[in-house]
């Protein structure tokens, strides 16, 4: 059985969870071919993030995206996992302030961040030149397959979709093989 669950616990942007969520599933049922997966998405801001990348990467500042993996990341190769169980950590504050960079949206910097994720989960690093090279490269083409299928601006969403649709509860703290 397959499972997503999304939580936005941020403030700085609205996010129309419905379409975050067919996203989501268009890219893991539609361009991965997951035949199984447990993933849960957690949207939150700068200052949790701190929190979260000190208490379980050791690491000071906020960070994009943090990936918890569930599964033994020795059980896979990039490309090759037919599942994914993790969760995957979004800082909105950090694709706002991202997107001029890179002359990107914040809703696009967003699904980058989902995407960057369960490429991590799928086994893919980006620790050395080469093997970020390698998953920059899947990053952009899933990128660009899901923005022929749908428009990152409307996940802009007014406070009202926001707050009530889509949103589950899912309070557990992550655990298990960390990456960033």
């Amino acid at each position: 059985m397959n499972e997503l669950l999304l939580r936005s616990r941020q403030r700085a942007r609205p996010v129309n969870l419905p379409l975050l969520r067919r996203i989501a599933r268009v890219l893991l049922e539609e361009w991965l071919a997951l035949e199984r997966y447990e993933l849960g998405v957690r949207l939150v801001g700068s200052a949790e993030m701190i929190r979260l990348n000190r208490q379980f990467l050791n690491h000071e500042g906020s960070t994009d995206v943090i990936t918890f993996d569930y599964l033994s990341p020795a059980s896979r190769s990039p490309r090759r996992a037919a599942r994914i169980e993790g969760e995957i950590l979004i800082c909105v504050d950090d694709a706002v302030a991202q997107a001029p960079r890179f002359h990107s949206s914040w809703q696009s910097e967003l699904v980058r961040y989902l995407v960057h994720g369960v490429l991590h989960l799928l086994g893919y690093e980006d620790s050395n030149p080469a093997a970020r090279r390698l998953m920059k490269r899947e990053e952009t083409r899933l990128l660009r397959a899901l923005a022929r299928s749908f428009h990152f601006q409307q996940l802009a969403a007014s406070e009202a979709s926001a707050r009530g649709k889509s949103r589950i509860n899912s309070n557990s703290a992550p655990v298990g093989n960390r990456k960033s």
